[in-house]
């Protein structure tokens, strides 16, 4: 009986430290970021967006330019019209700053949502990698490494990297 025990024991024990070392087994890492970054499709839409971003903001400076012509040249004629005019030229130089805040908004705003209508089907394609490559390699959860203080795990990166064709 005393035999039995110990070999139930020593079976418990071996279970356990198995068990053990496949759990630490199955956790990964990998950079996320670092694999978005060497995508094409990112730089193709960090192309894209850049572009845009050029295209507002050689349309702000155009309106600055103009916005400061027409204030040198009421400045220049202010002596010359009545106060009446003067002040019906400050209320057009004021609609077209508020005017010019409103285009910079709204520019700054359809970046934005363009940056992400582009970046989203990058990271889903990236995350199904990820999620290929860990299954395929019997890994139960992958962090991402940017977030890591201590990282013993697999790093993932080379495998994903050529499951993408990267």
């Amino acid at each position: 009986m005393k035999h039995l025990k110990t070999l139930l024991f020593a079976a418990v024990l071996f279970i356990g430290a198995t068990s053990f070392t496949n759990a630490q087994n199955k956790i990964a890492h990998i950079n996320t970021q670092e694999l978005i970054k060497a995508m094409p499709e990112y730089k193709a839409a960090q192309a894209e967006i850049e572009k845009l971003g050029k295209t507002y903001e050689a349309d702000i400076q155009g309106s600055l330019k103009e916005l400061d012509t027409k204030l040198k040249q009421y400045n220049a004629e202010a002596d010359a019209q009545t106060e009446e005019t003067n002040m019906k030229r400050m209320e057009e130089v004021e609609g077209m700053k508020q005017s010019l805040s409103q285009y910079q908004q709204q520019a700054q705003k359809d970046l934005q949502e363009k940056e992400f209508n582009l970046l989203k089907p990058i990271t889903e394609k990236a995350k199904q990698a990820i999620q290929k490559v860990a299954k395929a390699q019997g890994f139960e959860y992958v962090l991402d490494a940017q977030t890591l203080i201590v990282a013993d795990g697999k790093n993932l990166m080379a495998d994903v990297k050529a499951e993408m064709g990267i």
